[in-house]
């Protein structure tokens, strides 16, 4: 009933009523976020104010005229309004020597490539970490590959222009241009799948002012539409791309892995794979770049310093660092953690179950088609962040994104028939 009610929303005013109400909301999030105590969260919510308020306008007269097309247009100049001017005045403002206009994740990344330029790994010793003014900032809690967006700075200088967030914003928008062309005119939910990674009030302040998270984000939901289309190798590569930056996109690597292999001996079982000529083939194409990829980004960091290696990737996440994590926004993880005695192994005890019971679903129902591997993934993350220890409302993004590109997901496939060998995920 509540999928029901919500799809007629969806096509109220051929979807401008939600973009319109998308659009004020924002404006007023927009509003209030340009009180922030935070420094580069102020002039984000400035611009971002005036571009959500001339969006609402112009969602509205299409709402009155009974204007349908250019929806599309209208998040693509939002987007340039309430994140990619915002983010290029904050760029030049800190090249300019006001240093706050960017969160710290952008100078942990610009720092991770200056070393990695130096030394061959972008990650520093415990010891050199100890020795720092701000220990904090000492850490690089992503894979290596993620220290790629920092060479800019480290080969040509500071500049607007070799700000990373600006390489964050050129890889969201080449993944998103490549997801959004392989539509056909029968794709349906393309401007909300737009809409989910540019204009979303958490989309856009991420990009503007820290940004990590949506090259990642982008190139999880690339991987997720060439599966859509059938495109075994591409698949693998790009999730192996997104799994060599950042641990977030490891569980959509794994459950798209996963799932295609209890497809296969299901079809073997059943006899489906020898008939359509073999799925082995097309899992190997998958695993082998999703696998090697990462595998290979890091070798090199873990053996110039195994040590920083660990120290950085995995002890820092799991809460063993020299310092904890900022993350701590009041969900239920967290509130479990910091006010019930032994709260920390209650919520990791919940986190594990949680996972049993997604494996169970895996199991049982292994994901046929993209669309449903965006539900598992999107069902997974949301729950693991609600029980993880340590998080931030921004991770909600990710959930929040593969949820609202199942229907483009689901509308992606080609105009015929597919053949049985192209509907096994």
């Amino acid at each position: 009933m509540a999928a029901h009610w919500m799809r007629r929303a969806n096509r109220a005013g051929g979807g401008v009523a939600v973009d319109l109400g998308l659009y004020v909301l924002s404006a007023g999030f927009a509003w209030l976020t340009a009180s922030s105590n935070l420094p580069a969260h102020r002039p984000w919510g400035a611009i971002a104010t005036i571009g959500y308020a001339v969006a609402a306008l112009v969602a509205l007269t299409q709402l009155i005229t009974r204007a349908r097309g250019g929806r599309g247009a209208v998040v693509l100049g939002t987007w340039g309004a309430v994140c990619l001017l915002p983010l290029l005045f904050e760029a030049v403002q800190r090249a300019g020597g006001h240093l706050e206009r960017a969160q710290e994740e952008v100078l942990v990344v610009e720092n991770s490539g200056i070393r990695l330029l130096e030394t061959g790994s972008p990650f520093l010793s415990r010891a050199d970490i100890a020795a720092l003014p701000e220990p904090l900032l000492g850490y690089t809690p992503y894979q290596p590959a993620m220290a790629v967006f920092g060479l800019p700075r480290a080969v040509l200088g500071v500049h607007w222009y070799t700000d990373a967030r600006v390489f964050f914003a050129l890889v969201t928008a080449l993944c998103l241009y490549l997801a959004l062309r392989m539509a056909h005119s029968r794709t349906v939910g393309r401007v909300r799948a737009l809409q989910a990674v540019t204009v979303l009030p958490v989309a856009a302040l991420t990009l503007a002012t820290g940004g990590d998270d949506l090259p990642v984000l982008a190139l999880t939901l690339l991987g997720l539409a060439y599966l859509a289309k059938g495109r075994d190798t591409a698949t693998g590569v790009t999730l192996g791309i997104a799994a060599s930056l950042k641990l977030f996109a490891w569980p959509v690597a794994a459950v798209v892995l996963v799932a295609r292999l209890l497809l296969r001996r299901a079809s073997r079982s059943s006899g489906v794979s020898d008939a359509a000529g073999g799925a082995a083939p097309g899992l190997a194409r998958l695993a082998v770049p999703m696998i090697a990829i990462p595998v290979l980004t890091a070798l090199p960091a873990l053996l110039v310093n195994p040590g920083a290696f660990v120290e950085n990737v995995l002890k820092f996440p799991l809460g063993h660092g020299l310092v904890k994590s900022p993350a701590a926004s009041p969900l239920p993880g967290h509130l479990i953690t910091e006010n019930v005695p032994g709260g920390r192994y209650i919520a990791l005890g919940l986190l594990g179950l949680a996972a049993l019971a997604l494996c169970w679903w895996l199991i049982r129902r292994p994901p046929r088609t993209a669309a449903a591997a965006a539900a598992v993934c999107a069902t997974g993350l949301l729950t693991a962040m609600m029980l993880m220890p340590a998080t931030r409302f921004g991770y909600l993004l990710y959930p929040a994104a593969y949820a609202l590109w199942i229907p483009f997901l689901g509308s992606l496939g080609p105009v015929r028939e597919p053949e049985p060998a192209q509907t096994l995920l």
